[in-house]
């Protein structure tokens, strides 16, 4: 390779997540002008370790969006230099494995923040006041009076303190809600400055509304369960924006059979694509969404860029912004 060719000649970089010619335009771009070959997805769906595994033979890079890297995985990526999370969440990939195999992973973290703290309100919002069941009425042409509840003056719990909760947080000072968040590594100034009180896991359940936004990781599996929901007030909503496996999805089905909870917003699950045979599915007091809190355009531009520029920056032998290994 001369010294006037561009840093991606001759390498290859292997792109997930769907549709991102179109929602991450700027960023594919950049990649194509510094000489890199996109090898994308181009399909509707993630892509399985089968569908990926043959592709990282000869990749250099990988664009990844909820596929899994695991060690096994990684061990069938010779070439692989780095790989760049299109989002914060890492739980996908195997950061110890990728260490060893020499894989640089850098991630966005806060930028999707605005994206995913807005899905979070909308979801509040969306259960407390029944939003989709009234849509639903209207579509069948069925006229009837939804009585819900308001948000104004409700007692909030976050569980985690990040820069998702952190714009949450925000968003709701509005409502004149009090806000308490459990994180062991909160920022005490930051929870100050916002109003937010920081509590134990149990003291955070007790609120009318708890709003997830805790990382997947061994020590937060199923935090979120029996004896969480048993400590949330009668008639609570839960929201999860975060990881599917932060919330015990059976115990959340128990507590809302019971009638203790009154509703959830699940934009997050365990396994996805979530069966519509799903239990959770079969409440009416629960609005579902498709993993989608992070997609919007504005975040689609600002990650597309930042995953581009990371994969440049290892070529190029600077080290990425945010390296997460």
């Amino acid at each position: 390779m001369s010294a006037q060719s561009p840093v991606g000649a001759g390498r290859t970089v292997v792109v997930g997540p769907v549709r991102y010619p179109e929602l991450c335009a700027d960023g594919r771009r950049l990649l194509l002008d510094a000489g890199f070959t996109l090898v994308e997805n181009e399909t509707t769906v993630p892509w399985e370790p089968a569908d990926l595994e043959p592709l990282l033979a000869h990749a250099d890079a990988a664009v990844c969006g909820v596929e899994v890297y695991t060690a096994e995985t990684l061990a069938k990526a010779p070439n692989l230099r780095v790989i760049a999370r299109l989002g914060v969440g890492l739980d996908n990939i195997d950061l110890p494995a990728a260490r060893e195999h020499g894989v640089d992973v850098a991630n966005v973290p806060g930028g999707n923040a605005n994206a995913v703290a807005e899905l979070a309100v909308g979801l509040m919002l969306a259960v407390l006041r029944k939003i989709p069941a009234m849509n639903g009425d209207v579509r069948a042409g069925r006229w009837d009076r939804y009585v819900g509840a308001e948000l104004t003056g409700k007692t909030v719990g976050l569980v985690g303190f990040g820069a998702t909760a952190r714009q949450v947080a925000k968003r709701l000072q509005g409502f004149d809600v009090r806000l308490k968040a459990f994180d062991p590594f909160a920022d005490e100034a930051q929870a100050a400055a916002l109003g937010v009180a920081l509590t134990t896991l149990e003291e955070a359940a007790d609120a009318d509304v708890v709003s997830v936004h805790a990382p997947h990781t061994p020590a937060t599996h199923h935090m979120v369960g029996a004896d969480f929901f048993a400590a949330m007030r009668p008639g609570a909503v839960l929201v999860n924006t975060s990881r599917g496996g932060v919330v015990d999805e059976a115990a959340l089905a128990d507590a809302l059979r019971r009638g203790h909870l009154g509703g959830a917003g699940v934009d997050v699950w365990e396994h996805e694509p979530v069966a519509a045979s799903h239990p959770l599915l079969g409440f009416d007091s629960v609005v579902a969404t498709t993993h989608a809190a992070a997609d919007s355009r504005e975040a689609y531009t600002r990650i597309g860029l930042a995953t581009a520029r990371a994969i440049i920056d290892v070529f190029s032998g600077r080290r990425p912004e945010h390296l997460a290994n």
